[in-house]
């Protein structure tokens, strides 16, 4: 595993490890239930521009980004709601 990155996601500090699990959590979700490819990469943006992203964890909630982005009726937990 890469050195603790504030502003990184875990696709990018351990992609054997955790992020299997994640994308695999992501595959199992219903399509119904999916955010669409556009609408996960747009929150995504915003969350790796967030003071409060810390090596893939939501510092607001302690979630996993990359899945709680990935679930359509999921907002992001700061205050101002970005997404």
């Amino acid at each position: 595993m890469r050195p603790f990155c504030k502003k990184c996601f875990f696709s990018e500090l351990d992609p054997d490890g955790v992020y299997n699990e994640i994308k695999d959590m992501i595959a199992a979700l219903p399509e119904e239930k999916r955010a669409d490819d556009d609408t996960y990469r747009h929150r995504l943006d915003i969350c790796g521009s967030c003071e409060s992203l810390g090596s893939g964890i939501c510092g607001k909630c302690g979630c996993f980004v990359e899945l709680r982005a990935a679930k359509k009726d999921m907002y992001c937990p700061s205050e101002d709601k970005k997404w």
